[in-house]
């Protein structure tokens, strides 16, 4: 006997599908730092390995744009936003804040981004957000704070704290523009076309800022040492490439359409732990029992903020998770 799946089952599907799309894209998030250190540390500019990282994929996605090139002209401003603000925006905003402060705070600053997103439902759509939503955001902040020892170092550069917040509001633009059109009754972009129409005009900004033809190319030629283990350099910019960021936004962009923007930043804190685990275990950068208690907390909130439920009496709180946001055959690929 065939047994049907209820709405509540097909709900807590999406759900779970949805939570381990974020997962897996703040595993693939989380291992960019891991490689691209060592290709910094033989000699790349760190601009010009974010710029290897975004045209690397850019290319890898030129015929996903080419065939979704309608894009271009149904939804210019979206595909714009995204290449500004969730591409190149977030990456040239980090990395020149931390040339003016340490990383722990400016890591800490761009993780805020999930707290700005309840802030951009709660008062810009005024839509409402559940409590447990906001506990998680709080104890995923603290946790991060334990995460990066934002007490060693802290320096009060103005300039380099607004290049930080300017890095978290452009992953604001990331959460709520992967959300785009899922709640309405408007067709829903394909998000494979968004993400590599949003590469390739990220690769494009980049380049007048990263200015690549000064980059020393023969550092790719040759073997980047890993914790003392020499790796080829060439290895390392291809996990960059088609993990770090390929695959890394394809899942992001998908979990946020089976969750929500500010449930699924939550979920994306856990980069930074899982960076920092694995710099722990391949470049031997161990953790301090703050860190480890941190990242225990950043592990409940973002588990707190994606469990929980509506709020009786109240319309649909949007951080308590949708049921599964069907991606029709209008919207993406097969």
């Amino acid at each position: 006997m065939p047994v049907h799946m209820t709405e509540g089952g097909r709900a807590d599907r999406g759900k779970g599908v949805g939570l381990g799309l974020a997962l897996a894209s703040a595993l693939a998030f989380g291992g960019s730092g891991v490689a691209a250190k060592p290709l910094i540390e033989a000699g790349l500019d760190p601009l010009h390995v974010v710029w290897l990282r975004v045209a690397g994929a850019a290319l890898v996605m030129l015929p996903l744009a080419v065939r979704h090139r309608a894009l271009v002209r149904r939804r210019p401003a979206l595909l714009a936003g995204f290449a500004l603000l969730a591409v190149a925006g977030v990456q040239a905003c980090y990395f020149a804040a931390i040339s003016r402060i340490p990383v722990g705070v400016a890591l800490l600053v761009e993780y805020l981004a999930p707290a700005l997103v309840l802030g951009w439902v709660r008062f810009v759509q005024r839509r409402p957000v559940t409590r447990a939503a906001a506990l998680g955001v709080v104890l995923a902040a603290g946790g991060l704070a334990c995460v990066v020892e934002v007490w060693s170092g802290l320096s009060f550069d103005v300039l380099g704290l607004l290049l930080a917040l300017g890095a978290a509001c452009c992953q604001v633009g990331y959460f709520v523009l992967s959300d785009q059109g899922s709640d309405s009754g408007e067709e829903v972009p394909d998000p494979l076309g968004v993400i590599a129409y949003g590469l390739l005009g990220g690769a494009a900004v980049l380049t007048v800022v990263a200015r690549p033809w000064n980059m020393d190319w023969s550092v790719l030629a040759h073997s980047a040492r890993m914790d003392g283990t020499p790796v080829p350099a060439w290895l390392l910019l291809a996990w960059i490439v088609l993990v770090a960021t390929v695959v890394a936004y394809i899942t992001g962009v998908l979990s946020v359409r089976r969750l929500s923007p500010q449930v699924a930043g939550v979920v994306a804190c856990l980069e930074a732990v899982i960076a920092t685990v694995l710099a722990w275990v391949l470049l031997g950068e161990h953790l301090s029992a703050p860190q480890i208690a941190g990242g225990a907390l950043v592990l409940v909130g973002a588990f707190i903020a994606q469990s929980s439920t509506p709020a009786k009496g109240s319309a649909e709180p949007v951080a308590s998770g949708t049921p599964e946001r069907e991606l029709s055959a209008r919207g993406t690929a097969a």
